[in-house]
């Protein structure tokens, strides 16, 4: 037990880091070598395919840190309950929290009481709840969108700057064991292996996100949460899947699809956190 525990405090330290060097390195790699490769330009001229998508890559990227912010800023711990409850040694649920009936769960990573806890997500270092569950779903959202469009960009440097053609579909396949053993040899250089590695990072964290999304949507829809799922209680919310999606995404859900900004009042978050206990 002390030993899973201090791992999942290890990842928790961790993971956000990951996150933070994923993100500049796109970054870096975008205005530093795609833009100035891909869209050539004459000095002191910008273009309007340079222009547009730079102004979609800040899109997506802004959209996905301020969502990511967000998921911190709100957390979805109970602002009621401050005492922390001992966990029984013979405790059913898993090794990151306990059930405290009325849909609260005790996080043993936050050491705070949960309003209908989903998940403990590492990537953001706090537990996904009724208050921030609408950030994560569109941090998710934006994510796996930032991550695709910058693996479409990377296809298309390595396209323009190493002539490698992703014509036949097994290319990307063979792309990564190929370009490790040409490395070794010393027939590419780092930074051509680095950008293939890039590229299978972008597609795995674009897929994950882009499942996890429609994961979190669907049980949104079903007024379920994934601690719910895990302890079998399957019974359908007695409210319709618009209401269950309106007491996550709030009545002005429109603004928040592109602007990382709060559309449920704070009170209104507990009352419907309180609602579905």
């Amino acid at each position: 037990m002390f030993t899973r525990m201090l791992k999942l405090k290890l990842l928790n330290a961790l993971a956000p880091a990951y996150f933070f060097i994923a993100t500049a390195v796109t970054f870096i790699l975008y205005f530093c070598l795609f833009i100035p490769t891909i869209f050539q330009t004459p000095a002191m001229s910008l273009e309007a395919s340079t222009v547009f998508h730079t102004a979609v890559f800040l899109f997506l990227m802004l959209n996905a840190l301020g969502n990511y912010i967000m998921t911190i800023k709100y957390p979805a711990e109970s602002a009621n309950e401050s005492v922390i409850p001992m966990c029984s040694p013979d405790c059913p649920d898993r090794v990151d929290a306990h059930y405290l009936l009325n849909g609260r769960h005790f996080c043993k990573l936050c050491k705070k009481v949960i309003l209908r806890r989903d998940h403990h997500c590492f990537f953001t270092g706090n537990c996904i709840g009724n208050k921030n569950m609408r950030y994560f779903i569109m941090f998710c959202i934006y994510t796996s969108c930032t991550c695709l469009y910058s693996l479409v960009l990377g296809v298309a440097f390595l396209t323009v700057e190493y002539s490698i053609s992703f014509e036949n579909p097994l290319t990307f396949l063979t792309l990564l064991p190929l370009s490790t053993g040409y490395f070794f040899m010393g027939v590419i250089s780092g930074l051509q292996l680095f950008l293939v590695l890039m590229l299978y990072v972008w597609l795995g964290i674009g897929l994950v996100c882009a499942g996890f999304c429609c994961q979190q949507v669907l049980l949104v829809a079903r007024g379920k949460t994934w601690c719910q799922m895990q302890r079998g209680q399957l019974v359908e919310s007695c409210s319709t899947w618009r209401d269950n999606l309106g007491d996550v995404f709030g009545s002005r859900w429109v603004l928040g699809l592109f602007l990382p900004v709060q559309t449920v009042e704070a009170s209104s978050a507990d009352q419907a956190g309180h609602k579905h206990d």
